[in-house]
């Protein structure tokens, strides 16, 4: 019986509703449980749960919010459930820990601090861990990308070489069905586009056939772009973060530069060389916006063949914006139905990207929101 059936047997309360509590409410964890990284460039402060055989989450549990959540995870016998008011709430499956984190790199780089594992089958790796924002004290006040490189948890620069010693390893385990690169911003014209050829090159070189995502801001020249096509890149993500220009402008000073136009040029150059459904943006609510900022916007996005991908504010350790919450549980949970209801207008699925955090599904809920509305 597979763990997806076992759960559908013991289910008392809406999978969907559940991933969006955990991300926007935190998760109580046992003392000595491994609670994630602090910092980071993406999803930190969290445990990865396995919430049935396609869907995982990572639940924060560092932030002051987490430590005072009513869910907490619970040992009932031989399984793990998240328990809210002394219930049982759903049987859950903490991801365990990689052995490839106990591996070194052939340089003796331990590999934990080349690439990490992200939910069920994505490992992503951070190629770039500087940001010209942050040098210039403009960095996004979510961010924590350089926080993780001045605590001594990761390296500056992950090369090729690095990128492989990992994939082989975790496509060993079994645990690398697909792999998310991402980077600080450099201070070029190309946003960094450059920096992946290289690396993707190496990688597809050896292992054709694992889908690549990449992330990075709109480049100055579009054509640029037609360099990861090249290389073998199968998606990318082009983060706008918020369509709100006031909250853009406070929260992401640097980035904002960028004008929203740009953003809408890329954007529809990168549908036509990697596909409908195989260009993300990330889009995340509880930053200061409206609702009226984020629902618009991500059906213009829908009908360009991009998926709007929704994710919670996450506040970060040792960030500006540490101590802040979460939006609320019904926002989110409403947010993404609505978008659900787009997405499946449009024919889009984040189920069916190749590659990268639609794949991954472990900071939205909108995977399960899609699935909820079939």
């Amino acid at each position: 019986m597979s763990f997806d059936e076992i759960v559908r047997r013991n289910t008392t309360v809406s999978l969907f509703e559940l991933k969006v509590r955990l991300m926007c409410e935190g998760l109580r964890v046992p003392e000595g449980l491994d609670k994630g990284r602090k910092a980071g460039a993406g999803p930190a402060g969290g445990v990865y749960l396995q919430l049935n055989d396609n869907a995982g989450v990572n639940a924060p549990t560092w932030p002051k919010f987490a430590r005072e959540s009513l869910l907490y995870l619970s040992n009932l016998g031989s399984d793990s459930w998240v328990v809210s008011d002394g219930e049982a709430e759903y049987r859950v499956k903490p991801l365990e820990r990689p052995k490839f984190y106990d591996k070194l790199a052939r340089d003796g780089i331990p590999m934990w601090k080349i690439a990490l594992r992200h939910s069920i089958d994505c490992i992503a790796s951070t190629i770039l861990q500087t940001c010209v924002y942050w040098r210039s004290g403009e960095q996004c006040k979510f961010c924590g990308i350089e926080l993780s490189l001045r605590d001594n948890n990761t390296i500056a620069r992950k090369t090729p070489r690095h990128l492989i010693d990992v994939v082989d390893e975790a496509l060993s385990e079994g645990i690398c069905g697909h792999l998310t690169l991402t980077s600080g911003t450099p201070p070029t014209d190309d946003k960094g586009v450059k920096n992946y050829v290289g690396a993707v090159e190496a990688l597809k070189a050896i292992h054709p056939s694992l889908p690549v995502q990449v992330q990075f801001e709109p480049p100055k020249t579009m054509i640029t772009m037609d360099e990861l096509r090249s290389a073998g890149v199968d998606s990318v993500g082009i983060h706008v973060e918020s369509f709100d220009n006031d909250v853009l402008r406070r929260i992401c000073p640097g980035k904002s530069r960028t004008s929203i136009d740009e953003y809408f040029e890329a954007w529809r150059y990168a549908v036509e060389l990697f596909g409908e459904g195989q260009v993300s943006t990330y889009i995340i609510a509880g930053l200061g916006e409206n609702d009226d900022s984020i629902v618009p916007a991500s059906r213009v996005l829908a009908h360009l063949g991009v998926i709007p991908y929704l994710v919670p504010m996450r506040p970060i350790a040792g960030t500006p914006m540490e101590n802040m919450k979460p939006p609320a549980t019904e926002r989110m949970i409403r947010l993404n139905r609505e978008l659900a209801d787009i997405l499946n207008e449009c024919g889009l699925s984040p189920a069916a990207s190749k590659a990268g955090c639609p794949r991954c599904g472990g900071c939205s809920a909108l995977d399960l929101a899609m699935s909820e509305a079939i």
